[in-house]
């Protein structure tokens, strides 16, 4: 393994360990209010942390907690109303689609990256605005099963992140 590889390996370990398990929306100016699609994703996700969900593909996640909250969405990547976070609100329960993204960051004297080339993630809480703690699987050291994983977005150089606000 390389030195780079194996920096972005442990940085990666390193922010899903310092990631929550139990993460859930602190700051009540981004709460839902009871029973929306987006609570109803919140609470699909937070309940299966740890275990795979459906084949334990990255998107499964999503696709089975938006079925779960009986949302309407295409069947494919079309997670429901596309997001504009420079002008829209980023609420718990959205979904992220990635596409070609690469992160980069500092973190004392070690400089990390993370790619991910195409994923999908829940948003399970809000920071900060550009903060985000993510819920997916098929991603680093967790493998198949439900795991957390800080997201700053200021740390994305290269590549798309779609938010989607799920319908009912």
């Amino acid at each position: 393994m390389s030195i780079g590889a194996r920096q972005t390996s442990v940085a990666l370990m390193l922010l899903l360990a310092a990631s929550t398990t139990s993460a859930q929306a602190t700051n009540t100016s981004y709460r839902q209010k009871p029973g929306t699609v987006n609570e109803q994703v919140v609470d699909f996700a937070q309940e299966r942390m740890g275990k795979k969900v459906g084949r334990g593909e990255c998107w499964d996640l999503a696709a089975e907690a938006l079925n779960n909250a009986g949302a309407t969405w295409d069947g494919s990547y079309g997670w429901g109303v596309v997001l504009d976070p420079g002008k829209d609100s980023i609420l718990p329960g959205d979904i992220i689609q990635f596409k070609d993204v690469e992160l980069e960051w500092e973190e004392g004297n070690s400089r990390n990256r993370m790619t991910m080339p195409h994923h999908t993630a829940v948003v399970m809480e809000v920071k900060a605005p550009g903060v985000f703690i993510i819920a997916h699987q098929n991603f680093g050291p967790i493998g198949r099963k439900v795991g957390t994983t800080e997201l700053v977005m200021a740390h994305v150089k290269k590549g798309r992140a779609t938010f989607y606000r799920p319908q009912g």
